[in-house]
Protein backbone atom coordinates (compact mmCIF):
# COMPACT_ATOMS: atom_id res chain seq x y z
CA UNK A 1 0.00 0.00 0.00
CA UNK A 2 1.15 3.54 -0.82
CA UNK A 3 -0.33 6.25 1.37
CA UNK A 4 -0.72 9.79 0.01
CA UNK A 5 -1.80 13.06 1.60
CA UNK A 6 -2.99 15.71 -0.85
CA UNK A 7 -3.04 19.24 0.52
CA UNK A 8 -5.22 22.04 -0.82
CA UNK A 9 -6.69 24.33 1.82
CA UNK A 10 -9.05 26.40 -0.34
CA UNK A 11 -11.21 27.38 -2.12
CA UNK A 12 -14.21 25.87 -3.95
CA UNK A 13 -12.88 26.08 -7.48
CA UNK A 14 -9.29 25.30 -6.58
CA UNK A 15 -10.33 22.14 -4.75
CA UNK A 16 -12.51 20.98 -7.64
CA UNK A 17 -9.52 21.53 -9.93
CA UNK A 18 -7.49 19.03 -7.89
CA UNK A 19 -9.94 16.17 -8.44
CA UNK A 20 -8.14 14.66 -11.47
CA UNK A 21 -5.08 14.20 -9.20
CA UNK A 22 -7.19 12.47 -6.55
CA UNK A 23 -8.74 10.14 -9.10
CA UNK A 24 -5.45 9.55 -10.88
CA UNK A 25 -3.61 8.47 -7.75
CA UNK A 26 -6.46 6.23 -6.62
CA UNK A 27 -7.03 4.54 -9.97
CA UNK A 28 -3.55 4.46 -11.48
CA UNK A 29 -1.31 3.66 -8.48
CA UNK A 30 -1.75 0.10 -7.29
CA UNK A 31 -2.80 -0.07 -3.64
CA UNK A 32 -3.00 3.71 -3.26
CA UNK A 33 -4.69 5.12 -0.17
CA UNK A 34 -5.53 8.78 -0.74
CA UNK A 35 -6.17 11.24 2.08
CA UNK A 36 -6.91 14.95 1.63
CA UNK A 37 -6.25 17.93 3.92
CA UNK A 38 -8.34 21.08 3.53
CA UNK A 39 -10.01 23.78 5.62
CA UNK A 40 -13.14 22.67 7.52
CA UNK A 41 -15.47 24.95 5.54
CA UNK A 42 -14.47 23.26 2.28
CA UNK A 43 -14.52 19.62 3.39
CA UNK A 44 -18.09 19.13 2.13
CA UNK A 45 -16.85 19.45 -1.44
CA UNK A 46 -15.04 16.13 -1.07
CA UNK A 47 -17.25 14.24 1.40
CA UNK A 48 -18.87 12.21 -1.37
CA UNK A 49 -15.76 11.74 -3.49
CA UNK A 50 -15.25 7.95 -3.75
CA UNK A 51 -11.55 8.37 -4.49
CA UNK A 52 -10.84 10.05 -1.12
CA UNK A 53 -10.25 7.48 1.61
CA UNK A 54 -10.06 9.99 4.45
CA UNK A 55 -10.58 13.74 4.88
CA UNK A 56 -8.46 15.75 7.30
CA UNK A 57 -9.30 19.32 8.22
CA UNK A 58 -6.86 22.05 9.12
CA UNK A 59 -6.84 22.89 12.83
CA UNK A 60 -6.48 26.40 14.25
CA UNK A 61 -3.25 25.26 15.83
CA UNK A 62 -1.14 23.97 12.96
CA UNK A 63 0.87 21.80 15.34
CA UNK A 64 -2.25 19.71 15.98
CA UNK A 65 -2.56 19.12 12.25
CA UNK A 66 1.12 18.22 12.05
CA UNK A 67 0.71 15.67 14.87
CA UNK A 68 -2.26 14.13 13.04
CA UNK A 69 -0.27 13.88 9.82
CA UNK A 70 2.69 12.24 11.57
CA UNK A 71 0.37 9.72 13.24
CA UNK A 72 -1.03 8.69 9.84
CA UNK A 73 2.45 7.66 8.63
CA UNK A 74 2.12 8.89 5.04
CA UNK A 75 4.56 7.84 2.35
CA UNK A 76 4.16 11.03 0.35
CA UNK A 77 2.65 14.51 0.53
CA UNK A 78 1.26 16.02 -2.66
CA UNK A 79 1.25 19.77 -2.03
CA UNK A 80 -1.20 21.47 -4.36
CA UNK A 81 -1.37 24.68 -2.33
CA UNK A 82 2.34 25.38 -1.91
CA UNK A 83 2.30 28.23 0.60
CA UNK A 84 3.95 29.05 3.93
CA UNK A 85 1.74 26.71 5.97
CA UNK A 86 2.27 23.76 3.67
CA UNK A 87 6.02 24.46 3.81
CA UNK A 88 5.88 24.30 7.61
CA UNK A 89 3.91 21.04 7.44
CA UNK A 90 6.40 19.47 5.06
CA UNK A 91 9.41 20.62 7.06
CA UNK A 92 8.07 19.50 10.44
CA UNK A 93 6.76 16.12 9.26
CA UNK A 94 9.80 15.29 7.17
CA UNK A 95 7.62 13.39 4.68
CA UNK A 96 8.76 13.17 1.06
CA UNK A 97 6.74 15.80 -0.78
CA UNK A 98 5.93 16.85 -4.31
CA UNK A 99 4.51 20.28 -5.11
CA UNK A 100 3.22 22.08 -8.17
CA UNK A 101 4.89 25.22 -9.51
CA UNK A 102 2.69 28.25 -8.81
CA UNK A 103 4.58 30.29 -11.44
CA UNK A 104 4.28 33.37 -9.22
CA UNK A 105 6.97 35.36 -11.01
CA UNK A 106 5.41 34.75 -14.41
CA UNK A 107 2.02 35.75 -13.00
CA UNK A 108 3.63 38.91 -11.63
CA UNK A 109 5.05 39.73 -15.05
CA UNK A 110 1.64 39.30 -16.67
CA UNK A 111 -0.27 41.32 -14.06
CA UNK A 112 2.22 44.13 -13.49
CA UNK A 113 4.13 44.46 -16.77
CA UNK A 114 1.65 42.80 -19.14
CA UNK A 115 4.42 40.46 -20.30
CA UNK A 116 2.96 37.03 -20.87
CA UNK A 117 5.45 34.28 -20.11
CA UNK A 118 2.78 31.92 -18.80
CA UNK A 119 2.85 28.48 -20.43
CA UNK A 120 -0.20 27.49 -22.44
CA UNK A 121 -0.94 24.83 -19.83
CA UNK A 122 -4.01 24.57 -17.62
CA UNK A 123 -3.41 24.54 -13.85
CA UNK A 124 -4.94 21.03 -13.73
CA UNK A 125 -2.17 19.77 -15.98
CA UNK A 126 0.37 21.45 -13.70
CA UNK A 127 -1.24 19.69 -10.75
CA UNK A 128 -0.97 16.40 -12.64
CA UNK A 129 2.69 17.07 -13.37
CA UNK A 130 3.34 16.97 -9.62
CA UNK A 131 2.34 13.27 -9.54
CA UNK A 132 3.81 12.22 -12.89
CA UNK A 133 6.68 10.58 -10.98
CA UNK A 134 4.12 7.94 -9.94
CA UNK A 135 3.20 7.34 -13.60
CA UNK A 136 -0.13 9.12 -13.11
CA UNK A 137 -1.40 10.52 -16.40
CA UNK A 138 -4.38 12.57 -17.52
CA UNK A 139 -7.21 10.06 -18.05
CA UNK A 140 -9.25 12.54 -20.09
CA UNK A 141 -12.20 12.37 -17.70
CA UNK A 142 -11.95 15.98 -16.56
CA UNK A 143 -13.07 17.25 -13.16
CA UNK A 144 -15.21 15.50 -10.54
CA UNK A 145 -18.03 16.81 -8.39
CA UNK A 146 -20.20 14.40 -6.44
CA UNK A 147 -23.59 15.50 -5.09
CA UNK A 148 -25.17 13.60 -2.17
CA UNK A 149 -28.51 12.11 -3.24
CA UNK A 150 -30.34 14.06 -0.51
CA UNK A 151 -29.06 17.33 -2.00
CA UNK A 152 -30.32 16.78 -5.52
CA UNK A 153 -33.09 19.23 -6.43
CA UNK A 154 -35.83 19.25 -9.06
CA UNK A 155 -36.08 22.68 -10.72
CA UNK A 156 -39.44 21.81 -12.29
CA UNK A 157 -40.90 21.44 -8.80
CA UNK A 158 -39.60 24.90 -7.97
CA UNK A 159 -41.06 26.55 -11.08
CA UNK A 160 -43.09 25.02 -13.92
CA UNK A 161 -41.11 26.99 -16.54
CA UNK A 162 -38.03 24.97 -15.66
CA UNK A 163 -39.42 21.77 -17.17
CA UNK A 164 -37.67 22.72 -20.40
CA UNK A 165 -34.38 24.38 -21.21
CA UNK A 166 -33.01 26.92 -18.78
CA UNK A 167 -29.89 28.90 -17.97
CA UNK A 168 -28.05 29.14 -14.65
CA UNK A 169 -26.54 32.55 -13.93
CA UNK A 170 -23.85 32.80 -11.27
CA UNK A 171 -24.25 35.97 -9.25
CA UNK A 172 -21.13 37.22 -7.54
CA UNK A 173 -17.54 36.05 -7.16
CA UNK A 174 -14.92 36.30 -4.44
CA UNK A 175 -13.93 39.77 -5.61
CA UNK A 176 -16.09 42.53 -7.08
CA UNK A 177 -13.87 43.03 -10.12
CA UNK A 178 -14.63 39.44 -11.14
CA UNK A 179 -18.40 39.85 -10.80
CA UNK A 180 -20.71 40.35 -13.76
CA UNK A 181 -22.47 43.71 -13.20
CA UNK A 182 -26.14 43.52 -12.24
CA UNK A 183 -27.21 45.58 -15.26
CA UNK A 184 -25.36 43.25 -17.62
CA UNK A 185 -26.98 40.14 -16.15
CA UNK A 186 -30.44 41.72 -16.43
CA UNK A 187 -29.86 42.81 -20.04
CA UNK A 188 -28.50 39.43 -21.17
CA UNK A 189 -31.20 37.46 -19.36
CA UNK A 190 -34.12 39.53 -20.66
CA UNK A 191 -32.85 39.61 -24.25
CA UNK A 192 -32.22 35.87 -24.26
CA UNK A 193 -35.80 35.05 -23.32
CA UNK A 194 -34.61 31.90 -21.54
CA UNK A 195 -35.79 30.94 -18.03
CA UNK A 196 -33.04 31.93 -15.61
CA UNK A 197 -31.92 30.41 -12.32
CA UNK A 198 -29.79 32.70 -10.16
CA UNK A 199 -27.29 31.00 -7.86
CA UNK A 200 -24.81 32.41 -5.38
CA UNK A 201 -24.00 32.89 -1.72
CA UNK A 202 -25.53 35.04 0.99
CA UNK A 203 -22.93 37.74 0.35
CA UNK A 204 -24.62 38.66 -2.96
CA UNK A 205 -28.27 38.50 -1.89
CA UNK A 206 -28.68 42.26 -2.50
CA UNK A 207 -27.38 41.98 -6.06
CA UNK A 208 -29.70 39.03 -6.71
CA UNK A 209 -32.69 40.94 -5.34
CA UNK A 210 -31.89 43.85 -7.66
CA UNK A 211 -31.63 41.49 -10.64
CA UNK A 212 -34.93 39.85 -9.68
CA UNK A 213 -36.74 43.20 -9.71
CA UNK A 214 -35.89 43.77 -13.37
CA UNK A 215 -36.19 40.29 -14.86
CA UNK A 216 -38.86 39.82 -17.54
CA UNK A 217 -38.25 36.11 -18.05
CA UNK A 218 -39.31 33.21 -15.79
CA UNK A 219 -36.76 32.95 -12.99
CA UNK A 220 -35.69 31.21 -9.81
CA UNK A 221 -33.74 33.27 -7.31
CA UNK A 222 -31.92 30.73 -5.12
CA UNK A 223 -29.13 33.09 -4.05
CA UNK A 224 -28.35 32.65 -0.37
CA UNK A 225 -31.24 30.20 0.03
CA UNK A 226 -29.77 26.84 -0.93
CA UNK A 227 -26.58 24.88 -0.32
CA UNK A 228 -23.54 24.54 -2.56
CA UNK A 229 -24.61 20.99 -3.44
CA UNK A 230 -28.13 22.21 -4.31
CA UNK A 231 -26.62 24.83 -6.61
CA UNK A 232 -24.41 22.17 -8.19
CA UNK A 233 -27.53 20.08 -8.80
CA UNK A 234 -29.15 22.98 -10.68
CA UNK A 235 -26.00 23.41 -12.75
CA UNK A 236 -25.99 19.71 -13.53
CA UNK A 237 -29.50 19.94 -15.00
CA UNK A 238 -29.30 23.23 -16.90
CA UNK A 239 -28.43 23.85 -20.55
CA UNK A 240 -26.18 26.89 -20.22
CA UNK A 241 -24.16 28.39 -17.39
CA UNK A 242 -23.41 32.12 -17.52
CA UNK A 243 -20.64 32.76 -15.02
CA UNK A 244 -17.70 34.94 -14.11
CA UNK A 245 -14.31 33.44 -13.24
CA UNK A 246 -15.41 31.68 -10.06
CA UNK A 247 -15.67 28.30 -8.35
CA UNK A 248 -19.09 27.58 -9.82
CA UNK A 249 -17.52 27.80 -13.28
CA UNK A 250 -15.32 24.82 -12.38
CA UNK A 251 -18.26 22.87 -10.98
CA UNK A 252 -20.02 23.49 -14.30
CA UNK A 253 -16.95 22.15 -16.10
CA UNK A 254 -17.11 19.00 -13.97
CA UNK A 255 -20.59 18.37 -15.39
CA UNK A 256 -19.42 19.12 -18.96
CA UNK A 257 -21.90 21.98 -19.28
CA UNK A 258 -21.88 24.66 -21.96
CA UNK A 259 -20.18 27.49 -20.08
CA UNK A 260 -20.29 31.12 -21.14
CA UNK A 261 -17.51 32.52 -18.97
CA UNK A 262 -17.37 36.30 -18.65
CA UNK A 263 -13.94 37.60 -17.64
CA UNK A 264 -13.27 40.88 -15.86
CA UNK A 265 -9.94 41.73 -14.26
CA UNK A 266 -8.53 38.19 -14.57
CA UNK A 267 -7.60 36.45 -17.83
CA UNK A 268 -7.74 32.84 -19.07
CA UNK A 269 -3.99 33.00 -19.69
CA UNK A 270 -3.49 32.60 -15.95
CA UNK A 271 -4.44 28.96 -16.57
CA UNK A 272 -7.79 28.58 -14.80
CA UNK A 273 -10.31 28.65 -17.64
CA UNK A 274 -13.02 25.92 -17.77
CA UNK A 275 -11.23 22.57 -17.92
CA UNK A 276 -12.46 20.06 -20.51
CA UNK A 277 -15.92 21.65 -20.49
CA UNK A 278 -18.51 21.13 -23.22
CA UNK A 279 -17.20 21.89 -26.70
CA UNK A 280 -19.72 24.72 -27.10
CA UNK A 281 -18.31 26.63 -24.14
CA UNK A 282 -17.11 30.13 -24.94
CA UNK A 283 -15.00 32.82 -23.29
CA UNK A 284 -16.19 36.44 -23.38
CA UNK A 285 -13.60 39.11 -22.58
CA UNK A 286 -12.37 42.54 -23.64
CA UNK A 287 -9.14 41.86 -25.47
CA UNK A 288 -6.21 44.30 -25.61
CA UNK A 289 -7.36 46.39 -22.65
CA UNK A 290 -4.13 47.94 -21.38
CA UNK A 291 -5.01 47.67 -17.69
CA UNK A 292 -6.01 44.01 -17.86
CA UNK A 293 -5.21 41.83 -15.99
CA UNK A 294 -4.92 44.18 -13.04
CA UNK A 295 -4.73 41.31 -10.53
CA UNK A 296 -4.43 37.52 -10.49
CA UNK A 297 -7.22 37.47 -7.89
CA UNK A 298 -9.29 40.66 -7.86
CA UNK A 299 -10.21 43.88 -6.08
CA UNK A 300 -13.21 45.34 -4.28
CA UNK A 301 -13.47 47.99 -7.00
CA UNK A 302 -11.83 48.77 -10.32
CA UNK A 303 -8.47 50.48 -9.67
CA UNK A 304 -9.06 52.72 -12.70
CA UNK A 305 -12.66 53.52 -11.81
CA UNK A 306 -14.16 52.59 -15.20
CA UNK A 307 -14.49 48.77 -15.00
CA UNK A 308 -14.15 48.55 -18.79
CA UNK A 309 -13.10 44.90 -18.58
CA UNK A 310 -16.71 43.98 -17.72
CA UNK A 311 -18.72 46.97 -18.93
CA UNK A 312 -17.41 46.80 -22.50
CA UNK A 313 -18.28 43.14 -23.05
CA UNK A 314 -20.89 43.13 -25.82
CA UNK A 315 -24.21 41.93 -24.41
CA UNK A 316 -25.58 41.36 -27.90
CA UNK A 317 -22.83 38.89 -28.74
CA UNK A 318 -23.53 36.95 -25.56
CA UNK A 319 -27.27 36.87 -26.28
CA UNK A 320 -26.73 35.70 -29.85
CA UNK A 321 -24.55 32.88 -28.63
CA UNK A 322 -27.17 31.87 -26.05
CA UNK A 323 -29.80 31.78 -28.79
CA UNK A 324 -27.55 29.58 -30.92
CA UNK A 325 -27.08 27.07 -28.11
CA UNK A 326 -30.72 27.00 -27.01
CA UNK A 327 -31.97 26.53 -30.59
CA UNK A 328 -29.64 23.62 -31.36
Amino acid sequence: MVKYLIIRFSSIGDIVLTTPVIRGLKQQVEGAEVHYLTKPQFSGILNENPYVDKLLTLKENINETIEEIIAEDYDYIIDLHNNLRTSIIKRKTGIIAFAFDKLNFKKWLLVNLKINKMPDVHIVDRYLDSVSVFDVNDDGQGLDYFIPEKDEVNPEEMHAAFKGKFMVVVVGANHNTKQIPVEKIVSIANQSGVPVCLIGGKDVEKQAAEIEKHLKVPFLNTVGKISLHNSASLIKQCDIVLTPDTGMMHIAAAFKKTILSVWGNTVPELGMYPYQAHKNSKVFEVKNLRCRPCSKIGYEKCPKGHFKCMNEIDNVQVVKYIETIINE
